[in-house]
């Protein structure tokens, strides 16, 4: 009779014990989008993976998507210079893109038609990133000739944030992210500062 008793404390303490396991959120890497994108070459990228990824431009978050390349000819005054499955974007002229359904490419610039300035962009406040490679998705028409990105931002914060962050050649960053309930809806509000001499010794890009 002891020997049971005994065995019955022994059991349900492991129960108790096992019962009390921190529990850890995975992200996946992408979402699971059969029956919902036409092919491969559509995705989803969620905050998880932006936040998950050091970044030194906005830009950079493009690099998410497969096969895309982001990076910087001269200063960091100007757009990006984008590639895609080995296609010369430039500056965005044949890569679509859009924030909450707002057009983001230029009509005309000196750089080039479709001139795609991100640097606007707080990575922090991007809740998913819709992306389409391929030629001329019908459901973006001009300047999609090699893809498009649709940047949606985060409506439900889920705490507030601020960040500092320093770096080498003087680089400096501070982030705030905040969300106040008003009436019915929720007014979010976010703010990035940045500064960066560079890695050049007779520039001074202030």
């Amino acid at each position: 009779m002891k020997r049971l008793a005994l065995l019955t404390l022994i059991t349900l303490y492991s129960i108790t014990t096992y019962a009390n396991i921190e529990t850890i959120t995975v992200y996946g890497h992408r979402d699971g989008l059969i029956g919902e994108s036409i092919s491969a070459s559509s995705g989803i990228i969620g905050q998880g993976e932006i936040q998950q990824r050091p970044m030194l431009r906005s830009a950079e978050m493009l690099e998410l998507i497969p096969g895309m390349a982001v990076t910087q000819h001269s200063g960091s005054g100007k757009a990006n210079q984008y590639f895609i499955r080995g296609f010369n974007l430039d500056h965005g002229t044949d890569f679509a893109t859009s924030i909450e359904g707002m057009p983001i490419n230029m009509r005309s610039h000196g750089h080039g038609q479709g001139y795609t300035d991100l640097n606007f962009i707080i990575p922090e406040a991007i809740s998913t990133i819709n992306y389409q490679k391929g030629s001329y998705s019908a459901t973006q028409g001009d300047f999609s000739s090699a893809g498009s990105a649709q940047f949606n931002l985060a409506n439900n914060l889920k705490h507030k944030q601020i960040e500092l962050s320093i770096g080498e050649d003087n680089y400096k960053r501070a982030v705030v992210l905040s969300a106040v309930d008003v009436s019915n809806a929720k007014l979010i509000a976010a703010a990035d500062w940045q500064g960066y001499d560079g890695p050049w010794d007779d520039i001074n890009e202030n």
